[in-house]
């Protein structure tokens, strides 16, 4: 019987820290992963990179363009800018997105940008730190996401980061940009069914006593 295998950025995802952002119980899992990268060179040969996949890991898009930025915080809010435009054009409305990018500042600011959709006077809990030259960019980013129905930003690493050899190397990977658009809802959402069924906390932010009554410890205090 073949092993069962994680698709690879929901695998990442629940495995990454999401900057300044508690996970609340039964609201870690999404319905779509999108994986973005921004590079930056000094002779303008850099490139954006995005990678999409719903839950269960089948592909939505993925794109390797080559791009022309003045410095490597535009390359990242630029591509965050684009996964976010692509995504919201083929997933239904409401859905639930995790984003990984490689860029601390860039997710916690998503972050913060989400919770302050959910507040009363749309402020969020910590300023944010956004670089002037981002700014077109970081409005695009704002907007897109307010208009999903939950959307959280993990930080991983460079060299885990999916996007990253597509937003490096656009030259070699632009076979990409001719695979047919595809607008797919996860096999296994009836939710567009259940809101649910399965969303449990990452293992870091686990019941504690649970797990220490079933190694048969004492409870943990809070």
């Amino acid at each position: 019987m073949a092993a069962y295998c994680r698709p690879v950025l929901r695998n990442l995802f629940d495995d990454s820290p999401t900057p300044h952002i508690a996970h609340p119980p039964r609201t870690h899992r999404r319905d779509f992963y999108l994986a973005t990268d921004g590079s930056y060179r000094a002779d303008g040969d850099g490139g954006l990179g995005v990678v999409i996949e719903t839950r269960d890991g089948e592909r939505v898009a993925r794109l390797s363009v080559p791009d022309a930025v003045p410095d490597n915080n535009v390359a990242e809010y630029r591509a965050l800018h684009l996964g976010l435009d692509v995504l919201a054009a083929r997933a239904p409305t409401g859905a639930r997105v995790g984003v990984l990018i490689d860029h601390d500042d860039l997710a916690a600011n998503v972050n913060r940008a989400m919770l302050a959709t959910q507040g009363p006077d749309a402020r969020p809990p910590h300023p944010f730190r956004v670089p002037g030259s981002t700014a077109h960019h970081w409005r695009g980013i704002r907007a897109r996401v307010a208009g999903f129905g939950e959307l959280r930003a993990a930080r991983i690493d460079s060299g885990d980061n999916p996007a990253h050899p597509l937003a490096n190397s656009p030259d070699q990977y632009a076979h990409v940009n001719r695979e047919p658009d595809r607008c797919v809802l996860p096999r296994d959402d009836e939710r567009w069914r259940a809101p649910d069924d399965d969303r449990y906390p990452p293992p870091s932010r686990a019941n504690r006593s649970r797990s220490n009554s079933l190694a048969g410890g004492e409870p943990a205090s809070d």
